[in-house]
């Protein structure tokens, strides 16, 4: 059943029209291939995919050439054979490396945004914004080459010194999602570059022209010598089995990996295996708690972005509203308003919505929604925006690309689906709470723990919830998504395994602590053994009648 006016309504959607999977190919001239490179050279796959531009599915972004699981373990020898001589390339230059990239970025911050919206149909304005990581990024790290500080640190015993050193883990396997199909890379790959390591970057299949793009910018931007960056297409399969028989032959000494909670799982059992820890950032569901003291107007305001900007595609989109039940009635009226008159559709154009990423996100996104229940109020339209189910101002044509309605549905409770379960795409559920308590035991429910936020003009209640939330990054009064560069991004629970990105916090996923004790006594001095001590009077009381 689909609603034909933007009324309440209460019952679950059936299946939707138009079903991405139904969009025939499109027929447009191809006018380019991306490979994978390896060791600055390109290597052709045995077959090939067309990359969609999900804006308008008979523009073919390009041709992706995808390599079998082989190809994936020779770039990780190749990457170990360069790892050497890229690590005693002292670091300030390797830092001055990260500086020309950031430059470069930045000069062609427009032309690298306007493929990032082509490619996976992230608005304009959002893509720019993202390049911008980038840079951000590079600007951090810079510096840090002259600041990969080790201590001195005094010994217990005479004509001793001790140190500690960073070195680099070796060579890295990088494997991201296309959300974010540059930001994200580049909190792996520019700390992981700057402290010696060498890289194996195999990105989302759906956005490997943005990837080549990107692997361009940092190669010949940076001045890389080859081997040390290397780009592999492949699908999921073969990525896998080429990551485990690298791990199994010791070529891999860290890998990185940005994606749901599900394959998140298996990477971390694998490299497990390997006593390894990968650096997982995982999915979210991730709550926004609105207070009785909360400027309403603001928490609609941000409830809107991180609930359907990016199309509700981000790790850190917004899950649950949690409204406190004296404003649950004010603030579902004011939200449906502001999705209602929400700009959605072109996202070359002034909107804060585009299409979904690629055919396969919209099909699992219709299963999405199919979890809502009779229970249930599903606010407005559903489905897929088409001229039989149009949404009133759409910017541009919907029926080129796969553009959905976004979605509001309230009365969602532990136990449902909906509430428990991440969705990936423009759905935000809605549930009233009485007590603080009993917010953040709903904002904890689900078992993630990525991005959180409160809206409240209390501060015992914002520190309150800081200190009872379970996720790694908490916003007060701003929304769920918005993560700074030189912060530490990541998540606990079903969203990560408490590895951090950005900032410093990053250096301690890219290098490992070495300590060095150097003894020139010229005799052998034994720790806890040959420790000098001097004489104390333990017993030594003072004297009442002084």
């Amino acid at each position: 059943m689909r609603s034909t006016s933007p009324s309440r309504r209460s019952a679950a959607p059936s299946p939707v029209s138009s079903p991405a999977s139904e969009h025939p190919r499109s027929t447009r001239t191809v006018t380019r291939t991306v490979t994978s490179v390896v060791d600055g050279r390109p290597v052709p796959g045995d077959r090939t995919i067309a990359s969609l531009n999900p804006a308008d599915l008979d523009d073919v972004v390009g041709e992706v050439s995808l390599v079998p699981g082989r190809i994936f373990t020779a770039a990780a020898v190749v990457a170990r054979n360069a790892q050497k001589a890229w690590a005693d390339v002292p670091a300030p230059v390797r830092g001055r490396a990260i500086a020309h990239i950031g430059r470069v970025v930045e000069e062609n911050a427009e032309s690298l945004a306007r493929l990032v919206t082509r490619e996976i149909g992230k608005p304009y304005a959002e893509a720019l914004g993202e390049v911008r990581e980038i840079v951000d990024t590079c600007d951090f790290f810079l510096g840090e080459g002259r600041r990969l500080y080790g201590q001195t640190v005094p010994s217990e015993m005479p004509d001793k010194q001790l140190f500690t050193f960073r070195n680099p883990v070796g060579t890295v396997a990088v494997i991201t999602a296309g959300n974010f199909p540059v930001a994200v890379p580049s909190w792996y790959i520019v700390p992981a570059l700057l402290t010696g390591n060498t890289i194996v970057w195999k990105p989302a299949e759906y956005s490997a022209v943005v990837s080549n793009a990107f692997h361009d910018l940092f190669v010949r931007g940076g001045g890389l010598p080859d081997g040390v960056f290397n780009l592999v297409h492949a699908d999921g399969a073969e990525t896998y089995a080429g990551l485990q028989e690298s791990l199994e032959l010791g070529y891999i000494d860290k890998v990185g990996f940005t994606g749901s909670s599900e394959v998140g799982r298996e990477i971390g059992a694998l490299t497990g295996r390997h006593l390894q820890t990968a650096c997982l950032e995982l999915g979210g569901k991730n709550p926004l708690v609105v207070a009785p003291s909360a400027d309403l107007d603001l928490a609609v305001e941000g409830a809107l972005f991180s609930g359907f900007g990016t199309a509700g595609q981000r790790c850190t989109s917004l899950g649950t509203v949690i409204v406190h039940e004296s404003l649950h009635d004010e603030f579902v009226r004011r939200y449906t308003a502001a999705v209602d008159s929400a700009a959605v559709g072109d996202p070359s154009q002034d909107v804060l919505m585009g299409p979904l990423l690629d055919a396969k996100f919209a099909e699992r996104y219709e299963k999405f929604l199919g979890w809502v229940q009779p229970q249930h109020t599903v606010l407005g339209r559903t489905g897929r925006i088409t001229e039989g189910n149009p949404r009133p101002g759409f910017v541009g044509d919907p029926t080129k690309g796969l553009f959905y309605h976004p979605v509001v549905v309230d009365g969602v409770r532990p136990g449902d689906e909906l509430f428990d379960q991440e969705t990936f795409g423009p759905i935000v559920g809605i549930t009233s709470y009485s007590t603080l308590d009993e917010a953040i035991d709903l904002a904890n429910a689900p078992g993630y723990g990525l991005s959180s936020s409160i809206y409240t003009t209390n501060p015992a209640d914002a520190f309150a919830y800081r200190r009872g939330i379970s996720a790694g990054m908490v916003s007060i009064n701003n929304s769920t998504s918005g993560a700074e560069a030189h912060l530490p991004f990541g998540g606990n629970g079903k969203s990560g395994n408490g590895s951090r990105q950005s900032g410093m916090w990053v250096l301690d996923q890219f290098t490992r602590w070495q300590s060095v004790n150097w003894d020139y006594s010229g005799r052998l001095q034994k720790a806890q053994m040959d420790v000098a001590d001097l004489d104390a009077d333990l017993a030594f009381r003072l004297d009442d009648d002084q």
